[in-house]
């Protein structure tokens, strides 16, 4: 009997869309150009802080300065870090990694949260000793200078970074633009320290604003950390984004349903799982041709996100091993 002919209540295929098709391929060499940029223009940024932070520091004695230069060394592990780390993830599947190596970035990303999180530590050791001794600083100019230019050079990279997360969804680039957001706060309270504690004669204002700048450095690290672990444990994909996902796919007259959904992110890379319900009378051609339309619908609203479908008739549910409670039907105007 000719297989395409063949239908009945347990007839099914199964079909991928293929990484290696051309169109994610493309795709994919995109968010790595963008992501290695991003990472380059953050090496470069952090070693230009540092420098600058090293000088002003050590003339100045400053405590909030001295936590803004050793986060900035830590930018520089992090960001070098990061830099490694986009260019694994973009590196395409392969035999050993079929799922590609996009998880790179999320142990890049955790690597960076213990960085924060030893950084913060010692400012806020710093800040307390000097809070005891009641020093003050010196030369503000140096100090206050250098935080500006770090301010303005901090804010063309962020906007560069927002721009690649916005097109990569890169959790690695996120962490490293949680550091500069740090970066700005750093700056901008280290001018404020130095000018109560050395022109308006507000004592201890300078190891205070270190320990608050320590305490932000530390809500940015259990943010990123957060995002990292999400990856790291195939979270789902937010609600918002499932649903759109799922209203595209039924737009198509001929699925009857969707069930047993599972979605995940590796990197900047997502993927999709899922059982359709079709006709039960359905051939498995035609089943198939629904399958392409489907999964192109899909990529086109989805750019690079790969997908698995498995037909199944209408009504039937699998009975082994996790099941996600939801089944999206369409509305029986839908196909009436």
């Amino acid at each position: 009997m000719n297989a395409t002919a063949m239908a009945g209540p347990r007839a099914c295929y199964t079909h991928e869309v293929t990484a290696m098709s051309l169109a994610h391929n493309h795709h994919h060499h995109a968010h790595g150009d963008l992501t290695n940029r991003a990472a380059i223009a953050s090496v470069t940024m952090a070693l230009f802080l540092l420098a600058l932070k090293i000088f002003a520091a050590a003339e100045t004695g400053s405590v909030a300065l001295l936590a803004s230069l050793a986060d900035t060394g830590f930018d520089v592990l992090a960001s070098v870090l990061t830099l490694i780390s986009v260019r694994y993830a973009a590196m395409p599947a392969d035999d050993d990694h079929r799922f590609g190596h996009g998880k790179a970035e999320a142990l890049s990303a955790l690597f960076q949260v213990v960085l924060i999180t030893v950084s913060a530590i010692l400012i806020a050791w710093r800040a307390i000793v000097r809070l005891g001794a009641q020093e003050q600083t010196a030369h503000p100019e140096y100090g206050i200078g250098v935080s500006l230019i770090a301010i303005f050079a901090t804010l063309g990279l962020l906007a560069y970074q927002r721009h690649v997360v916005r097109k990569t969804g890169s959790v690695a680039i996120q962490a490293d633009h949680v550091h500069y957001q740090s970066d700005l706060l750093l700056n901008v309270a280290v001018i404020v320290a130095i000018v109560l504690d050395t022109m308006l004669n507000v004592r201890g204002a300078d190891p205070l604003f270190g320990i608050a700048i320590a305490a932000w450095l530390l809500w940015g690290a259990y943010r990123a950390a957060r995002a990292a672990l999400d990856q790291l444990l195939d979270r789902e994909w937010p609600e918002e984004k499932r649903q759109r996902f799922i209203e595209v796919a039924l737009r198509h007259p001929e699925l009857r349903g969707i069930h047993d959904m599972r979605t995940r992110s590796s990197g900047a890379h997502d993927f999709c799982q899922f059982h359709a319900w079709v006709d039960p009378n359905m051939t498995v051609a035609a089943a198939h041709d629904i399958m392409d339309e489907v999964e192109q619908a899909l990529m086109d609203a989805f750019p690079g996100v790969e997908v698995l479908i498995h037909p199944d008739p209408e009504g039937h549910k699998d009975e082994k091993g996790y099941i996600p409670s939801e089944t999206i039907e369409h509305h029986k105007d839908n196909h009436d």
